[in-house]
């Protein structure tokens, strides 16, 4: 079996997966639930001044048959006194001592008020910080969460405020919610951040019911913006993981999260340059046991790349991701249908000639009379929305074309280059 040990900023875990700082991770009971269920880490559930949390709190987009495909939440920080949390996390990590334990900080953007609370966490034996810069609703109006995280002086001057005490390795959990998440980043780096996590939840409003007007979630009759996670965002968090794990102004360990729901997920952020992962959604919707399915899925998958150790996945595929502008204009692949496994649904023909560039066309056989689909190769752009549409896997492949053009991107062309 290989190796899932990780070493995150400094963090020794068992393995890269985490509870992030959430509901499930809210007590000593939870927590510790988690830690005999195989969970490596976890992120404790913000503390900071005790909230009153409303009810309801949740709602969710199901899509066919896939439920909690998207999650809303507008619950805020813990509810519980901070004394509470304090003994509980000191008798958790006395039981879990080889467990992960981050505990997850939100105050108001003082000083003394970061000091004051970095100090009480850590004096309890903690394995590091975790500063939330990411809570897109009711805390960012009252000046914490987003609203600091979206000022990049302000993640970097509370950042270096926790470094001024904070005895271990401090992560900067980063808000979605902004035009660009590498400039807050670069901020946390410029403050002393030892790692940065993201992303956090995605500002949003689930749905209206068609029946009573009342959006969802509602409390006694109105509705507020939430935090949006689950499986549907993760292509959002994969490209912000990406984006910063090839910036060189960065440069720093990143905790990865945002829709991980299955080990194939986390082996999708471990690539794009995540260090550790953290998972709330999913054990949210399935119970902290998932965590055995992600172990055992990433064992094996190693095992079939023959690589020993699971920090040999983190990055690889980061020199990948590129601009736009450095893409091969040269490079061409065309659909072909193998006729003999489609089923004649017509959806590649209908969404090619409806929405796409009309290169399939039905022609008869001639012996039998049975109509097949056809692919103008000469017309065809490689657009993939044929095999993406077709609901037998395999039946449309995109298939590459060879040339002999030299390969350019369009910043060759704008340079002159040849």
């Amino acid at each position: 079996m290989a190796d899932l040990r990780i070493k995150f900023a400094g963090i020794e875990s068992p393995n890269p997966f985490w509870l992030a700082s959430a509901p499930p991770t809210n007590s000593g009971y939870q927590v510790q639930r988690a830690f005999e269920a195989g969970w490596g880490g976890v992120v404790w559930k913000t503390l900071g001044e005790p909230v009153l949390n409303v009810s309801s709190r949740y709602a969710a987009i199901h899509r066919g048959g896939q439920r909690v495909l998207g999650f809303n939440n507008i619950e805020l920080i813990s509810d519980r006194p901070l004394e509470d949390n304090l003994r509980e996390i000191a008798e958790t990590k006395k039981r879990f001592p080889h467990n992960t334990l981050i505990v997850s900080l939100m105050v108001q953007p003082k000083r003394e008020a970061w000091h004051e609370i970095v100090k009480a966490v850590e004096a309890v034996g903690v394995d590091g910080l975790e500063l939330n810069f990411g809570c897109p609703h009711g805390m960012a109006e009252r000046g914490m969460g987003s609203a600091s995280g979206q000022q990049p002086d302000m993640v970097r001057q509370q950042t270096e405020w926790v470094k001024e005490v904070a005895q271990t390795p401090v992560i900067v959990k980063l808000t979605p919610n902004i035009t660009d998440i590498r400039f807050t980043a670069r901020a946390a780096r410029q403050g002393g951040a030892d790692a940065v996590s993201m992303i956090n939840t995605i500002n949003s409003l689930m749905g209206v019911d068609l029946d009573s007007w009342l959006p969802y979630p509602h409390v006694d009759g109105k509705g507020a913006h939430g935090g949006y996670c689950g499986p549907a965002v993760k292509p959002i968090a994969l490209n912000m993981v990406a984006e910063c794990a090839r910036d060189s102004r960065i440069a720093l360990p990143i905790s990865g999260m945002g829709g991980i729901s299955n080990w194939q997920d986390a082996v999708e952020f471990l690539l794009m340059g995540a260090g550790s992962l953290q998972v709330c959604t999913a054990a949210m919707h399935h119970g902290f046991r998932i965590v055995e399915d992600m172990k055992d899925g990433l064992n094996h998958y190693l095992d079939q790349k023959g690589l020993p150790s699971v920090m040999d996945l983190v990055g690889k595929s980061v020199a990948t991701y590129s601009d736009w502008g450095d893409l091969n204009l040269n490079y061409k692949v065309v659909a072909r249908i193998n006729n003999d496994t489609c089923i004649n649904c017509n959806k590649c023909y209908i969404s090619c000639e409806d929405t796409s560039h009309q290169c399939i066309d039905r022609v008869r056989e001639p012996d039998t009379g049975r109509e097949l689909l056809v692919v103008r190769e000469d017309d065809c752009v490689g657009c993939n929305l044929c095999s993406i549409v077709c609901p037998v896997d395999g039946t449309i492949q995109m298939v590459e074309i060879p040339t002999e053009k030299q390969p350019q991107s369009w910043n060759q062309l704008q340079s002159g280059v040849k």
